[in-house]
């Protein structure tokens, strides 16, 4: 009998380890289930696109014809083209107004509803937020309906002030056309941070404010001392998402010019829309070389605000 207690043994201890490695296998094909619905979606809507897009900036083809092989001409002519570098420059104008306008008026108001505790505060980001809510069509065409010269709410109220501005189309005319449209990404844009950079807000110690009034401090000083240090991580995502959207939108251009008058509020992501699927030219290839180029400066911007940038709070 003694001598079958250590087969005994053996075949007990063989049987933890086949159910840790049966366990093992069901983890790994549980989490195989569960993550291949969404990295199929990404390798069959994201990647592969991407991936055939390169292989179409080769191309001179207009979808339908037989694609002809023209290696990096396509990209030749992108670096000659004057359309695209004017196209460029107005995104980097939006680049460079509409991040830092929509952070700096999301802080201030996200400031004021943490600290003065009004009454209204939950009316007040229901109201901020509305804007989201709507789509971007919505949203570009009530903006349209402001910028109107005949009937304009803008007009409208620069009349009522005494400004004769008589039936002006700020979207009609070349040199206002691309400032108006500032205005409507920023007014999309700000309800959202509002509430990101409230919610961080208050999470900081009130300590450290009635220390700071204590010291004579400011409200301006404490949001820029206090404030914007300790919820800098959080700045810095949302300025990488401004930043990155207004490189490749193009949506409310789209709706409120097309990119008029004279390609005056043209960017690149129209650019490329339209060479693609406008209704005078049909170029695939060419479309997605400049595509290309806009994926290259798109990357590019995310590494110089890697750089640039903190990624560190300060902690006092």
């Amino acid at each position: 009998m003694n001598s079958s207690l250590p087969a005994d043994a053996a075949v007990r201890s063989v049987k933890p380890k086949a159910r840790q490695g049966r366990a093992a296998k069901q983890k790994i094909l549980f989490l195989l289930i569960a993550i291949a619905p969404s990295y199929g979606g990404y390798l069959l809507f994201t990647l592969y696109p991407n991936l055939l897009s390169v292989y179409y900036s080769l191309l001179s083809w207009d979808g339908i014809s037989a694609p002809k092989f023209v290696g990096l001409d396509n990209y030749i002519a992108l670096f000659q083209d004057k359309y695209v570098w004017r196209a460029l420059l107005h995104n980097l104008f939006f680049m460079a107004i509409v991040p830092i306008s929509v952070i700096f008026v999301s802080l201030l108001l996200g400031y004021v509803l943490a600290n003065k505790r009004y009454r209204g505060t939950p009316f007040f980001k229901v109201l901020f937020f509305f804007p989201n809510v709507l789509s971007t069509v919505v949203i570009a065409l009530l903006w349209a309906f402001i910028y109107d010269g005949s009937f304009g709410l803008l007009n409208g109220l620069l009349r009522l002030v005494g400004i004769p501005i008589g039936t002006y189309y700020w979207l009609g005319e070349k040199k206002t056309a691309l400032a108006a449209i500032v205005p409507p990404y920023v007014w999309g844009g700000v309800g959202l941070y509002v509430i990101i950079f409230m919610n961080a807000m208050t999470t900081i110690p009130k300590s450290l404010y009635e220390s700071a009034v204590l010291e004579g401090a400011g409200h301006m000083t404490r949001l820029f001392r206090i404030t914007m240090p300790l919820i800098m991580p959080l700045i810095r995502v949302s300025a990488l998402f401004l930043v990155l959207g207004s490189l490749k939108g193009f949506e409310k251009q789209m709706i409120l010019t097309n990119g008029g008058p004279a390609g005056s509020t043209d960017v690149i992501g129209l650019y490329i829309f339209n060479l693609a699927f406008g209704a005078e030219y049909h170029n695939y290839g060419y479309a997605s070389a400049i595509g290309m180029f806009l994926f290259v400066i798109l990357v590019t911007a995310k590494l110089l605000m890697d750089k640039f940038l903190p990624d560190r709070s300060v902690e006092y």
